[in-house]
């Protein structure tokens, strides 16, 4: 299948979804794993786990930031080349692929001094307290170097499984996490590195992913090749895919700022109890999310490629089975979550207090996480039709105008305070979907009309 270009074109929906979606679904999945067990090892240092894990944690909402400024430079740009080989335009493709290698270099070396110069500043912001600095600064000083590594992995993985090499982009993504397994507690413990030793066997393992990335894209199985003439900078290649990025920057950036609302207002009302619960809650919420975003992934090329090869009845077959599948998966799930959420919490904690307090808000937290199918299904192709102005306006939707002003707005009306904060989720959800599906029925509408009209005025110019 891979040696033929056109595949995605030509071979049949359910099939490709299976091929591409299971790779992309397994991948988000190790990436989870990934992060897991390196929390496992750190939490394990002798002593200072406890200490360590938590200045470490800290650390996220930078991570998260990094990782943002990958999507704002590749996520937007893959799903055009996706449009251009439908096209046949494979010049147009590799430029794409081009500029943004070039733009990631860029913003790498931009990050990096910003992170090394400034990271106590963050860090201190983001709710390090005296006794937990030192460690987060350890990790971000050794992590800030490694930076290129993780925008490179992340961002040209995007342009492997938009060519349909799901499989491919999984193994750039397990030869990381198996790496960072062997290398933590070599330099953790046997070394006694602690949470440098863990920082540095990230920086490697990235480094290892990025070169397996690296030389699949200049090498014969690709369809789309990294080539140096392709590295200048053009704005009619790059714009078109930064603001179609732009959706995906502001909701991986924006996380950060709602867990500082949500912990703010959590630790307010409920104190640690509530915000421990938060934690797991966000965990769990990665077991929903991931697959769901593993699924999209895998469907994006299909839509794009034929939204560019301007065939609207696989366009529209490949989005009704995306949108079966990631129903199935979100309504099974949150079954399971309102039937038996104590074991959910019980994956994350021995504390029996915790535990019982985490099943109540479980139950309130995801409650309209059976919609979520709809939502990443319509956000996806949105993305994947090159529709940036959507995809944009539903992320700022959820995220600023409903969720962040709702975890203030609701203690307001509750008795309850602390079960008000985690109601801002679920209510906040069912606004989104509901305008989402509003906004997606047109504009879907209205692509697949563009690809008919374009269609006939082809016919009607060779007459």
């Amino acid at each position: 299948m891979q040696d033929n270009k056109n595949f995605l074109g030509t071979e049949p929906i359910g099939k490709l979804l299976r091929q591409l979606a299971i790779p992309t679904v397994a991948a988000q999945l190790i990436n989870m794993l990934y992060n897991i067990v390196d929390r496992i090892y750190i939490g394990h240092i002798r002593d200072v786990g406890a200490m360590a894990l938590t200045g470490v944690g800290v650390c996220m909402p930078l991570i998260m930031i990094v990782s943002a400024f990958t999507a704002f430079a590749a996520v937007g740009g893959a799903p055009r080349a996706s449009m251009y080989m439908g096209k046949k335009d494979y010049e147009s493709a590799e430029r794409t692929l081009g500029n943004c290698f070039v733009l990631q270099l860029i913003l790498s070396a931009v990050l990096t001094p910003v992170l090394l110069i400034w990271n106590r500043d963050f860090l201190l912001t983001f709710g390090a307290s005296e006794n937990t600095i030192e460690y987060g600064v350890a990790y971000m000083n050794i992590y800030a170097i490694g930076t290129v590594f993780v925008q490179l992995t992340l961002g040209m993985n995007a342009f492997i499984t938009a060519q349909g090499f799901a499989k491919t982009g999984m193994l750039s993504v397990l030869i990381g996490a198996v790496a960072n397994i062997i290398l933590d507690p070599i330099f953790i413990f046997a070394l006694g590195m602690g949470v440098r030793g863990a920082a540095l066997a990230t920086v490697i393992s990235q480094a290892l992913s990025c070169a397996w990335v690296l030389l699949f894209l200049v090498g014969p199985k690709t369809n789309l090749r990294l080539r140096v003439r392709h590295m200048r900078l053009a704005r009619g290649i790059l714009l078109p895919s930064l603001s179609l990025g732009l959706a995906n920057f502001i909701m991986q950036s924006s996380e950060s700022i709602i867990s500082v609302c949500f912990n703010a207002s959590l630790l307010r009302y409920g104190g640690d109890l509530a915000v421990g619960a938060m934690t797991i809650l966000t965990s769990v919420m990665m077991f929903a999310m991931l697959p769901l975003q593993g699924i999209g992934q895998g469907a994006q090329p299909i839509i794009s490629y034929n939204f560019g090869a301007r065939n609207p009845e696989r366009v529209r077959a490949a989005f009704r089975l995306l949108l079966k599948a990631s129903m199935f998966y979100a309504v099974l799930l949150w079954v399971l979550i309102q039937l038996f959420p104590a074991p959910f919490a019980a994956l994350f904690t021995n504390s029996p207090e915790l535990i019982a307090f985490t099943k109540k808000a479980l139950r309130i937290y995801l409650a309209c996480l059976f919609l979520f199918g709809i939502q990443c299904s319509c956000q996806i192709t949105f993305a994947a039709l090159g529709n940036a102005k959507a995809s944009i306006t539903v992320a700022v939707m959820r995220k600023f105008v409903l969720l962040i002003p709702l975890i203030y707005i609701l203690p307001h009306f509750f008795s309850d305070k602390t079960a008000a904060v985690y109601l801002a989720e679920p209510v906040a959800d069912f606004f989104a979907v509901s305008f989402t599906s509003v906004l997606f029925y047109f504009q879907f509408r209205k692509a697949v009309r563009s690809i008919r009209d374009s269609k006939t005025a082809d016919v009607q110019e060779s007459l």
